[in-house]
């Protein structure tokens, strides 16, 4: 076996019951996408015979294998990281290393810890997934092709986010560092496929990266790919050895470092150096000393540093309350809107046309926005990832106690986490904002919808940074709270590529796809009420829980009719500035936080 710790895992987990909660939601939520896409491929043209039933298999097919790969890297990648942090935030990691634990069962346990909640969402998907084979246009190969690439990347981002947070000592530089690293190894793959980097060739993308490889293998099969001695299963077996490979050196690392990183070295108790002349009179004892002649080496005074009136502000402003290796998460992300800039001038370079919208469906979105739009979900996903965790390092490190039983107000704390929050992600607060203007200079954007935009992302920037800080206080586990905050965020937009990708197959106006997409919606606001609502209920947030789906799909609808940009920017500011006020007011009038005390340990 593992070890102990693997062990243990495996006897807990089916006994909580989010456990088989996250398996049926995730079945839901693929079988949605199946059922809007099939009523959608109804209402456009009659299937008549088996020829439209296979186009429905490979059209269902090349949905389902991209979202299951996005979501399923996603929570492995999150569940190696919480798997890790959660013992350092409750401080047991150091216990674990006093054991007799080897290096490999403490790493392996770890990972395959995080590896199970995953593998389970993935094998409970697996039947879905072998359902287009049975209606044709899609074979078994293909269907086990992305089943074993989706598990070799789950194994991969959750060994990466375990050796991440094995490293680092904050929870929040586990997640950011994990994001940063996964959004930087599917940027190259990109790039490869795109030609850009010299000395590689495009087809090498397909094995590096593993979109590349799943929308690679879910397209029709060609009988060129079928004259290779392995056919389709080539490509599988390439992108899974290097993903494998990829995997069993980051556990390689973890185990020769494990107690070089652990315990770090920030947080080891150094004794107070003494002076040569005191360590001479060893025959007296310290408290015998004068009180001059008892001075330490190691001792710095200073003046103290003058205090603002928000004390909770000052803290996150003036100190380094998420500690000092916060500026490579900053340079990182600085290289990588670097490299986007660097993408937004060459396709301005390319001409005109290009930053313009040249059809309706290839040309929907411009090239300018597809580069965009992935960096600002980036960071409004670590704006989210920080302000979650300011609320429950707090509550970890028993700090939340203190603040409770001080002068600090509600309005003191709540609005010195979110400008605090704020001020520390200023980079990617402003450089989204400030990269538009490229597309604005040459043309590609107008000035009315630059503004539009500027605001839309300052008002989804507060969204995000409201949400953290709801989910840290009224979820007491950090593991929990930063699963559905970040979970939330993620399935958010996650869901509005979908539904844009389904919209772009099936045109039609907002009356004629709300009856499709109603399924979604429902199955959206009743989660997002569970996710935020649901320990801390409200009638505002109830209400926007349900009206915050519906008025997006809205938007996204106004947004492919063309030509409504005021309809779109309005939906987006009154929507999610709603919400934010809905999770604002209460917090700042009650003011309560989830400390779990009385809490059984099954409910852990």
């Amino acid at each position: 076996m593992i070890g102990p710790i693997f062990q243990r895992e495996t006897a807990v987990l089916p006994r909580r019951p989010r456990h088989f909660a996250a398996r049926v939601v995730f079945l839901v939520m693929v079988f949605a996408i199946i059922s809007t896409t099939w009523l959608l491929l109804a209402g456009v043209q009659p299937v008549q015979n088996a020829g439209d039933l296979a186009r429905f298999g490979v059209l269902i097919f090349q949905l389902i294998a991209p979202f299951q790969l996005f979501v399923l890297m996603f929570l492995g990648a999150l569940a190696g990281v919480t798997a890790v942090s959660h013992e350092k935030d409750k401080q047991t990691l150091t216990l674990l290393l006093m054991t007799s634990l080897s290096n490999s069962e403490v790493v392996l346990g770890k990972v395959g810890s995080g590896l199970l909640g995953a593998f389970n969402a993935l094998l409970a998907v697996a039947p879905i997934l072998f359902l287009p084979p049975l209606l044709g246009g899609v074979s078994l190969e293909q269907s086990a092709s992305v089943a074993l690439i989706t598990a070799s990347t789950i194994v991969l981002t959750c060994t990466l986010g375990a050796t991440i947070a094995f490293w680092r000592e904050k929870t929040f530089q586990a997640i950011a560092v994990t994001l940063l690293a996964v959004a930087i190894w599917l940027a190259v793959g990109e790039a490869i496929q795109l030609g850009v980097i010299p000395g590689i060739a495009p087809k090498f993308a397909t094995a590096f990266s593993p979109i590349r490889a799943v929308w690679q293998v879910a397209q029709p099969i060609l009988r060129s790919a079928t004259a290779s001695p392995l056919g389709v299963w080539e490509q599988a077996i390439e992108s899974s050895s290097v993903l494998l490979a990829g995997a069993l050196m980051l556990m390689g690392l973890s185990i020769l470092r494990l107690r070089v990183w652990n315990p770090n070295r920030e947080r080891r108790k150094v004794s107070a150096e003494y002076s040569d002349a005191q360590s001479e009179s060893s025959d007296l004892g310290a408290s015998e000393l004068p009180a001059g002649a008892r001075a330490i080496k190691s001792w710095k005074s200073r003046d103290p540093r003058p205090m603002w009136s928000n004390p909770i502000l000052w803290r996150e402003m003036r100190t380094w309350a998420y500690g000092k290796k916060v500026l490579i998460i900053r340079v990182a992300y600085l290289i990588l809107a670097a490299c986007v800039a660097f993408g937004l001038f060459q396709i301005a370079r390319s001409g005109p046309g290009s930053m313009a919208d040249r059809g309706y469906q290839e040309q929907l979105v411009a090239p300018a926005v597809t580069i965009l739009a992935p960096l600002l979900v980036f960071s409004l996903i670590l704006i989210n990832a920080l302000a979650v965790n300011s609320v429950t390092n707090e509550r970890d490190g028993g700090a939340l106690d203190l603040l409770l039983v001080t002068e600090i107000t509600s309005v003191d704390f709540i609005f010195g986490k979110i400008l605090g929050v704020l001020y520390v992600m200023k980079e990617m607060v402003l450089l989204p904002i400030l990269l538009l203007m490229i597309p604005w200079f040459y043309g590609g954007l107008s000035t009315e919808n630059l503004i539009f935009t500027g605001i839309a992302m300052l008002v989804m920037d507060l969204f995000v940074c409201m949400l953290g800080i709801h989910c840290g206080m009224i979820y007491h586990q950090s593991r929990t709270a930063i699963g559905t905050s970040l979970g939330t965020v993620f399935f958010l937009f996650l869901g509005v590529a979908t539904c844009m990708l389904i919209m772009l197959m099936f045109r039609g106006s907002f009356g004629r796809q709300l009856a499709p997409f109603l399924m979604i919606i429902l199955g959206g606001g009743t989660g997002l009420y569970l996710a935020i609502g649901n320990r801390n209920p409200s009638p505002a947030i109830a209400l926007t829980s349900f009206l915050l789906p519906f008025l997006t799909f809205f938007a996204i609808t106004s947004f492919i009719l063309r030509d409504q940009e005021l309809t779109v920017f309005s939906t987006v500011v009154v929507s999610y500035a709603f919400a934010t006020a809905a999770m604002l007011i209460p917090a700042l009038s009650e003011f309560e936080f989830s400390f779990g005390r009385g809490k059984m340990q099954q409910e852990e």
